[in-house]
């Protein structure tokens, strides 16, 4: 319970720190690098994140706030979709950074998935936690494995979301088609949430950092009326797809309930190639700096690590975070 309050004030956070996007100021459009400035331009930044329920929703505030607090630059965050719309704002200009899981940004700079034909012109400032697959069911519904969700009511993320692209490829992997073989439910987390509580829904899949606010929430209100599903065995079909997922275990402790494994993805912090180079320096070199003060927004970040931050493939490190990884 003390977890789930923390989450709730961490979203409270975010809500005051973030926008709705809206009209920014472009910085300079300088992305060459090479040893230029680390100190960021005079101008407005927006970030996107995803579902008001979700991680990307919670840091993306705290982000925003570190970078108005602590350099020229004043940034809002915006609620969104998640992975797939991000990607899509950030290349049209809606959005200066975004949220994106890594499998997502791959097909994106691969011009494969939902970014079918063409590649896109984007780059990583970092790569930021993991992602956890979690896959919770209502104890009723007779599902124990992802076969196991044929006919069944299944939350599979908000529309143009990273996790509907994991959910569709995680039920592929069962042999199961997320358009004919489950009643797919498209809806974000908060909704989700509900359904889970009301008997709704049979059961939902997302992929988020730990905790997850609402997961939080629907464990903490069900207890043992749901249950999380081992999808491990789904990963080396998965891995046709990309070599980007993983296990790890989602720990007892996260939401009281026994530690199960599961699949893993990296995200991303995304930019646009065109970002200017001192504003991408600044901000990754901000991210380590004052990590400290992020992770007080939420435990994510702990695992945020500059060890990794380059380990972006396919997606290319923007030559501003190069300069400020070092």
């Amino acid at each position: 319970m003390k977890l789930h309050k923390y989450a709730v004030g961490a979203i409270a956070l975010a809500l005051v720190v973030s926008g709705c996007g809206g009209k920014r100021t472009p910085t300079t459009p300088d992305a060459s690098g090479g040893g230029a400035s680390c100190e960021a331009s005079d101008g407005r930044i927006t970030i996107a994140t995803g579902n008001s329920g979700g991680v990307y929703f919670v840091v993306g505030g705290g982000l925003a706030k570190l970078i108005s607090d602590n350099s020229k630059l004043k940034a809002s965050s915006a609620e969104t979709g998640a992975s797939v719309q991000n990607i899509q704002q950030l290349v049209s200009g809606t959005y200066d950074i975004a949220f994106s899981l890594a499998d997502t940004a791959a097909d994106a700079v691969n011009g494969t998935g939902a970014f079918e034909g063409k590649k896109e012109k984007i780059a990583a400032l970092s790569r930021i936690y993991p992602n956890y697959t979690q896959v919770l069911v209502r104890a009723d519904s007779g599902i124990n494995s992802v076969a196991d969700m044929k006919g069944k009511r299944i939350s599979t993320g908000s529309p143009k979301s990273g996790t509907e692209v994991i959910a569709g490829r995680l039920l592929k992997s069962a042999g199961l088609s997320i358009d004919s073989d489950v009643q797919a439910q498209r809806l974000d987390l908060t909704k989700t949430a509900d359904g889970m509580k009301d008997g709704s829904i049979d059961g939902l899949i997302w992929s988020g950092g730990l905790p997850t606010p609402q997961i939080t929430d629907i464990t903490t209100s069900l207890k043992d009326r749901v249950k999380f599903i081992d999808i491990t065995p789904q990963l080396p079909e998965l891995k046709k797809i990309s070599p980007v997922y993983d296990t790890a275990p989602i720990p007892a402790a996260t939401y009281g309930v026994a530690e199960v494994p599961t699949i893993v993805v990296p995200n991303l912090l995304l930019v646009r190639e065109d970002f200017a180079a001192n504003n991408a320096c600044a901000v990754t070199k901000l991210i380590f700096d004052k990590k400290a003060d992020l992770e007080k927004v939420h435990p994510a970040v702990k695992d945020i690590s500059k060890d990794k931050a380059s380990a972006s493939d396919p997606v290319p490190l923007h030559p501003g975070a190069k300069q400020a990884l070092g």
